[in-house]
């Protein structure tokens, strides 16, 4: 059974790869990526077996916990990452939970991200080639760890299944993890600055690692290597401790996830409201941007690409303070309007087999794009302006606010034209309906990344002629130059736009059926 289960995970993500030939080369170009960085850490660990042990143990201990804390807490973040047999789906067969536990156990450590930490955790043993014991022991240890690592990430995702599993707690819980991610810059340079001022920061941190769940069998091969036979003893009991604890927290919250399978809420309906449609006039162009502006307000995989927008003002206002340049803080307009606008292009995609409704009732390609692009619009144009006038206002660089103006009305109004295009020709794999927003297919992490590399780079080029104007205008100091870029912003982007909704449009209407299928395919 245990076999079976996990030669069925492999035959699934075989059988995703091969729905797309983009998809299977953006896997590809994914795993030669992982592979080089694995090499980096390898040779690492190689160079690592030349260096005083203190030294080594550091960064093997630090290196070791930040990967144990990396499987633990991603399932908090985004529940649903590489769940290929997702439990919830075998709990209407007949398999016994302690055959079903070691299924899973092989299964996460067999999968790709299973697969490169086995091979780092193994390569510790490379740091330890002069020191034969303390080498065997790194080979064992390296086992000890990547169990420690899947149990562990296994355990959290049960426990939080067990915990809540509402839209709402999956909302908070993306936030209460997300900001912090987001905010990795500003706290690294803080971390980094603790460090400086404190020589012994890192080798003291390892000592304290070395005694916890996340660090202590990274610490027993360097403190063999060095004779500290007792400390190595009490750090692998608290190893193996750790491991036999999450086996013992996974089995009763996998039983638990089994036996009461989730369910979705059901949906209250207002009896007297129509909400956003009674706001928009009764016309297909209108009817979709009402369902789109819903889908802004309660969809969570829309809502992810709001959550940066009020943190970009802090992060650019940190980096403007650390280099004395205030004008940095100009650029929040212009980011915001470049996030905003090419949210869209991934719409169709999220809207899945809903998309057939457009196609039964013969909403014109037209309608449609425009549609989505004015429910974006609603809010992106006055966001934009009022976070442009906001920075210029706070740095008080007025003389650069018509520059400003005309990059971000740029950037808004083709980023909407090249959005327009883009989902209506491509069929991108996204989290379905109802799925966390950063549940990922094989290989379509990827396709997402070199589609929206490709996208920045069309609507670079688009905007250049305003941004060059206004580039001349901050240097000079000449107003002129300023509105100048206002104006082409303005008139070049609004030409843009319809072309890109008229253009996005008839591609629409060829390829709906086509679309269709390829979404069809992807559920």
């Amino acid at each position: 059974m245990v076999a079976h289960l996990v030669r069925l995970r492999f035959l699934i993500l075989w059988n995703g790869l091969r729905r797309s030939t983009w998809q299977f080369v953006a896997s590809i170009l994914g795993a030669l990526y992982g592979l080089g960085l694995l090499l980096l850490v390898v040779v690492g660990l190689v160079g690592l077996s030349f260096v005083p042990i203190d030294l080594a143990r550091t960064l093997i201990v630090i290196g070791g916990s930040a990967t144990v804390l990396g499987w633990v807490l991603l399932p908090l973040v985004a529940t649903g990452i590489d769940q290929t047999v997702e439990p919830s789906r075998l709990g209407i067969f007949p398999i016994p939970l302690n055959t079903l536990l070691v299924a899973l156990t092989v299964s996460g450590v067999l999968g790709i991200a299973g697969i490169v930490t086995s091979i780092a955790a193994l390569a510790t043993a490379l740091a330890w080639w002069q020191y034969p014991l303390a080498a065997l022991a790194a080979i064992v240890c390296a086992a000890i760890g990547v169990l420690t690592c899947v149990v562990g990430s296994r355990a959290v995702i049960a426990l939080s299944t067990r915990i809540g599993t509402g839209r709402r707690f999956r909302e908070a819980k993306t936030l209460i993890i997300l900001v912090p991610l987001i905010l990795l810059g500003p706290l690294i340079v803080g971390l980094t600055e603790a460090i400086e001022r404190l020589d012994d920061f890192l080798p003291d941190l390892a000592l304290i690692l070395g005694f916890t769940p996340v660090g202590a069998i990274w610490a027993v091969p360097a403190d063999i290597a060095a004779g500290n036979l007792g400390r190595a003893g009490i750090e692998f009991l608290i190893a193996i401790a750790t491991l036999a604890v999450l086996f013992a927290l996974w089995r009763p919250a996998l039983r638990h996830a089994l036996e009461n399978p989730t369910a979705s809420a059901p949906t209250k309906a207002g009896k007297d409201s129509l909400g956003a449609f009674a706001r928009f006039p009764a016309t297909p162009t209108g009817a979709v941007a009402a369902r789109t502006l819903i889908y802004w307000m309660r969809d969570p995989r829309y809502a992810q690409s709001l959550i940066t927008v009020p943190l970009i003002p802090v992060l650019l206002f940190f980096y403007s303070s650390t280099t004395d340049s205030p004008a940095l803080l100009n650029a929040t307009g212009p980011i915001v309007a470049l996030l905003l606008a090419l949210s869209i292009y991934a719409d169709i995609s999220y809207d899945n087999t809903a998309f057939a409704l457009h196609l039964q009732t013969g909403v014109r390609g037209t309608a449609d794009r425009l549609g989505r692009v004015i429910a974006l619009a609603i809010f992106a144009v006055p966001l934009t302006v009022a976070l442009t006038v906001g920075t210029v206002w706070f740095s008080n660089t007025w003389s650069a606010l018509a520059g400003l103006l005309g990059i971000s009305f740029g950037l808004l109004l083709s980023g909407f034209a090249v959005s327009s295009v883009i989902s209506g020709r491509f069929a991108l794999a996204v989290p379905l309906p109802g799925e966390s927003p950063f549940k990922s297919r094989p290989g379509g992490n990827m396709t997402l990344m070199l589609t929206s590399f490709a996208t920045w780079g069309i609507l670079t080029l688009l905007v250049l002629p305003e941004t060059i104007l206004a580039v001349i205008g901050f240097i000079t100091g000449d107003a002129i130059w300023g509105w100048a870029s206002l104006l082409v912003g303005l008139a070049l982007g609004a030409g843009l736009l319809v072309v890109g909704v008229r253009w996005g449009g008839a591609i629409l209407d060829r390829r709906g059926p086509d679309l269709l299928a390829q979404l069809q395919a992807q559920k």
